[in-house]
């Protein structure tokens, strides 16, 4: 049986560009699987994952007019977008670098034997070590920073996880080539190239989260697809972890003395956020409560300004495209919500269309009290693409009753007045700690697209927008692909290097006397 071809689109147009590989048959899969395996043991040399993630960032901006080039051509996010991406990306592998160098990560903790302590307490040591082969699936939207080098196989590889990407189909070229940097770096340094294997078709993607020597996953995309694979996980022989960045619908809240003091700024704002990567971030704003009144009145006023100033955007897929503008219709059609600025289709986009996959940006505007009705839940839904939905509120209660419906978020912002900013108990106060309890991120006077690679950052929150409560994004994002051990009443020589009392690798490490 001939294989599956898979092809790389042209999103400007819908049409094929090239074949670039075939999708992976259970035999293969298979085999990709076991060889990462038997790289764990080369993989657990720190010097040479170090090296290894360091020369892949190398290779990557070594690289980069080819990389942002081919991208760019089966994403059509533009050279500006993705060169920042690119960057985010190799940061990031730096970074785990410095991290694995560091040692922190280990969390090396040492409990000397207390034998007059009631009860007594014995020797105790305790580090962690790594899970074994990740499967990571790869985000559409983020070609670079969510893909085949991005932050999943970023972290696993610093945690000394070997990694099976599950390539996605919107971007299959941008995946093999990243894929042969990333190999490339693993045998320049020393280490064999199947510590990291690209793989295609959907069912190779069922098949790797069924496979016996896979040991955890990362996922980043829909509620559907990500929450199909989670069950998947769940319901092996040997259950796995899985770590899904699903869907999340980022509520915005716009206190009534902000609106006044700037109505202007927070709408040309939200467009931005809006329209930010044609719609298409995991943290775009998709609902945002403004105040009924004059001062709201302003914000929508600036808000259809900024859109109306952006344009048509393209996006990934006719998937996407065709979601997008029956989501948006869906949206329009219920009692007393008016599209203000209409999203939907892009001119001459669609099937035979010359305009392939483009759409243009837009709002809705419902009163709040209408999303206490079961009727209106879909406006509570994610809506992926360059739309959201003003929710107009009469009073705080009205906003926080429908702060009280939303499913767990991976962002929540507030937009505060100066005088709200000042701190001391009030109505700023009680938004911050409601608004903690169903996200991951609370952002007061910004938008929460762009997630800063950074040692305090959490990329994630209550579900669905995520499986797990770890992060995507971010140092700690190493955790999730290693497991604590302690060792207890271990004579020192048989002792892992980490725990010994001599210290020979020089790691951070806590001594309970």
């Amino acid at each position: 049986m001939a294989a599956t071809p898979v092809w790389s689109v042209d999103p400007r147009t819908g049409k094929q560009r090239e074949q670039v590989a075939a999708e992976a048959t259970p035999q293969d899969l298979d085999e990709a699987v076991r060889a990462a395996h038997a790289s764990r043991t080369a993989l657990a040399d720190r010097t040479a994952r170090i090296a290894f993630l360091r020369a892949a960032a190398e290779l990557l901006d070594g690289s980069a007019e080819a990389v942002v080039r081919t991208a760019d051509a089966e994403t059509a996010l533009g050279t500006a977008r993705l060169t920042g991406e690119l960057a985010r990306t190799t940061y990031q592998l730096r970074a785990f670098a410095d991290a694995v160098e560091e040692g922190s990560y280990l969390d090396i903790r040492i409990d000397h034997p207390a034998p007059d302590l009631a009860p007594p307490r014995p020797g105790l040591r305790r580090y962690k070590v790594p899970l074994g082969v990740v499967a990571v699936y790869a985000a559409s939207n983020f070609p670079l920073a969510f893909s085949v080098p991005g932050g999943d196989t970023a972290s696993a590889l610093a945690a000394g996880c070997p990694v099976v990407v599950k390539a996605h189909p919107d971007h299959p070229a941008t995946s093999e080539l990243c894929g042969s940097l990333l190999r490339r770096a693993a045998v320049a340094v020393g280490l064999p190239e199947a510590v990291v294997a690209v793989v295609h078709g959907f069912e190779a993607g069922l098949d790797l989260i069924r496979h016996p020597l896979v040991s955890a996953a990362g996922f980043t995309g829909s509620i559907r697809g990500g929450r199909a694979l989670f069950d998947a996980a769940s319901a092996r022989p040997v259950p796995i972890p899985f770590h899904g960045e699903l869907g999340s619908l980022n509520p915005v809240v716009v206190t009534p003395s902000a609106a006044a003091e700037r109505a202007e700024e927070i709408g040309a704002g939200l467009a931005g956020s809006v329209t930010l990567g044609v719609g298409q971030f995991c943290v775009k704003p998709g609902l945002v409560l403004v105040p009924a009144g004059p001062d709201g009145d302003r914000l929508a006023e600036a808000l259809a300004k900024g859109l109306a100033d952006t344009g048509p955007g393209v996006l990934l897929d006719h998937r996407m495209r065709d979601g997008f503008v029956s989501g948006v219709a869906e949206r329009a059609a219920l009692p007393e919500v008016t599209a203000p600025v209409a999203a939907g289709p892009g001119p001459d986009a669609g099937d035979g269309g010359s305009g392939g996959h483009t759409v243009a940006a837009g709002f809705l505007s419902v009163p709040a009290g209408r999303l206490t009705d079961p009727a209106y839940a879909v406006l509570l839904e994610e809506c992926f693409g360059p739309v959201t939905v003003l929710a107009r509120y009469a009073d705080q209660h009205e906003a926080a009753t429908v702060l009280d419906r939303l499913p767990g978020n991976l962002s929540a912002t507030l937009q505060l007045s100066a005088a709200e900013t000042a701190g001391g108990p009030g109505p700023a106060a009680e938004l911050i700690d409601r608004v903690t309890r169903l996200a991951g991120r609370v952002v007061v006077n910004g938008w929460p697209t762009g997630v800063a690679v950074a040692p305090a950052q959490h990329h994630g929150g209550p579900y669905p927008a995520a499986t797990s409560h770890s992060t995507s994004v971010g140092g700690t994002a190493i955790e999730r692909w290693l497991r604590p051990v302690a060792y207890q009443s271990v004579p020192d020589p048989l002792l892992p290097p980490e725990l010994r009392d001599a210290n020979p690798l020089g790691l951070p490490r806590r001594v309970t006397p």
